[in-house]
């Protein structure tokens, strides 16, 4: 009797076959299979290997002989070793961008994906090695410093852009970057994937401030793309923040996932007002573009602002305090030395603009500090507390403002994916060799990812209008699966194989578990598992 791990790799398989993962790579990578297993067959084993225990490539094929890979793929563990899965690395990287658009395009139509609305981010991830210059494939994306989301500085990395759905956060297209890649280059090239692959479909493009340049703002007007993304704060003044009348705002009848259980006294609250904002060219001949301006107000943005200043000011407080009885003493017997010193503290708690100091002289000749905050300047920054704005190109009569902030509200659900792909996902470190083997290997893990939000969509959707259920968590208290949830229950199924007489049996040993495969409409007992 021979006992593997089981876990999600049946429910795996099965998503995999629906996207036919492995018929997409082998159509665009013919010719470089064995006769044992095809690249595509290897790239869907490494997809199972992340959803169910991520391990680097040199202990894939240890991961293979624990686990039923054999049992449910039909793959030897023998032929996913380190040599082979750098090869289908290698096989897919010149044809990554062709395989995510036609997988993903496969999800929309496979699973009726709705694409109505689709919000765009990127993130980046450090990697590990030198990885020189000179030593880099120049047709791939190059790993080198940039802006890490992650401030390890000290490493290069690699970028990932995610174009998620509102229907289920599924992450429909992704794309690799070079490290130095600038976020505001790689919106108009996102956007044509997604026309692409959206069809005929007409789609809402939300994202962050990047989006927003008079390029990219002409090139969305232009194709007919309508956005929602926030103003950066470099092109909307204090002043404007400071003219609104928080009174005239009008209310939005929304409440965030995270305050559903709150009091009503206790829940974020959001206002809008809206008005336009022109957005000019670099050239004089340039027209100008006029954009919808939402102007939104949380109340729960005040509340962190008005703490962090607050914060600020109270150490800030205490270190002038601090200065201000050493003035004159051992270590600031100057004026020199105490201006040096109040220029260090005010950058450091960010009070510059409300500080006023002067610095005088007692009648032994020794330096005095004297310091207060400016009460008028404090206040006039807690009158803007709160504010944003929001740039869009939605028609008045299809969005009103309070809808325009309800869809821009889901952007949050790319940040959760990109949690997801950083975490259950073991997304990073990345130990690859290669730039582009590092490419193939976020590919592959965006395909993971794929997959990971498909079966969390399939649970909730089987679930009902609440999307809730039990089980999940030792005090049985009803709440929304997540992906992660799904696959730590799914992961302590095992598969005890026997032989001709005593025919393989799937160890279940919890109810939940029954109930999630019940909802993924897997049934894992009539899967005919090869006999030993």
């Amino acid at each position: 009797m021979v006992e593997k791990r089981l876990g999600a790799l049946p429910v795996a398989a099965e998503f995999l076959r629906r996207l036919d993962v492995s018929g997409i790579v082998d159509a665009v990578c013919p010719g470089g299979a064995s006769a044992l297993v095809t690249h595509g067959q290897v790239i869907e084993a490494l997809v199972a290997n992340r959803l169910t225990s991520p391990a680097p490539l040199v202990r894939v094929e240890d991961w293979a002989r624990c686990w039923a890979v054999e049992e449910v793929f039909g793959i030897g563990p023998e032929l996913l070793n380190d040599d082979r899965l750098a090869r289908a690395l290698d096989a897919i990287a010149p044809h990554l961008d062709e395989i995510a658009g036609t997988v993903g395009a496969r999800a929309i139509s496979e699973f009726g994906i709705d694409v109505a609305r689709l919000h765009w981010d990127m993130t980046s991830m450090s990697v590990h090695g030198a990885y020189p210059a000179e030593g880099q494939d120049e047709d791939f994306p190059l790993i080198r410093y940039g802006h890490p989301k992650d401030r390890r500085t000290d490493l290069k990395q690699v970028q990932a852009g995610l174009a998620v759905a509102a229907d289920g956060g599924v992450p429909i297209h992704a794309k690799v970057f070079g490290g130095s890649a600038a976020e505001v280059s790689q919106v108009i090239g996102a956007m044509k994937d997604l026309r692409a692959m959206a069809a005929t479909r007409d789609f809402l493009m939300v994202a962050d401030s990047k989006l927003v340049s008079y390029a990219n703002v002409s090139a969305l007007l232009q194709a007919g793309v309508e956005f929602i993304a926030p103003a950066p704060a470099a092109q909307v003044g204090n002043e404007v923040y400071a003219a609104l009348d928080l009174r005239q705002a009008v209310v939005v009848d929304w409440v965030p996932d995270r305050d559903a259980d709150k009091p009503p006294e206790k829940r974020e609250t959001y206002r809008v007002l809206e008005d336009t904002h022109v957005l000019n060219g670099p050239r004089k001949s340039d027209p100008p573009l006029t954009l919808r301006r939402i102007l939104v107000h949380s109340t729960a943005n005040a509340a962190g602002q008005q703490a962090a200043r607050a914060k600020r000011l109270a150490k800030a407080a205490e270190e002038f305090g601090k200065l201000t009885t050493a003035a004159g003493g051992r270590h600031y017997r100057t004026r020199e030395k105490i201006v040096a010193r109040i220029g260090v503290i005010a950058a450091k708690r960010r009070v510059t603009s409300c500080l006023r100091w002067a610095v005088t002289e007692n009648e032994h000749g020794a330096p005095v500090l004297a310091w207060h905050f400016d009460q008028a300047v404090l206040d006039a920054e807690a009158a803007i507390d709160g504010w944003y704005a929001l740039l869009t190109c939605i028609p008045a009569d299809r969005a009103t403002p309070a809808e325009a902030l309800i869809h821009y509200k889901g952007q949050g659900t790319v940040e959760r994916r990109y949690h997801d792909f950083k975490g259950p996902l073991a997304v990073t470190p990345v130990f690859v060799q290669h730039n582009r083997r590092v490419a193939a290997l976020i590919q592959v893990i965006c395909l993971a990812l794929l997959v990971f939000c498909l079966i969390e969509r399939q649970v909730r959707r089987a679930l009902g209008p609440e999307q809730t259920m039990t089980g999940l968590y030792p005090d049985n208290r009803r709440v929304r699966p997540t992906g992660r949830m799904i696959f730590y229950h799914l992961g302590e199924l095992t598969l005890r194989i026997g032989n001709l007489t005593d025919p393989p049996t799937v160890q279940i040993t919890r109810g939940v578990q029954l109930h999630l495969l019940d909802l993924l409409d897997t049934d894992i007992g009539q899967t005919r598992w090869p006999q030993t």
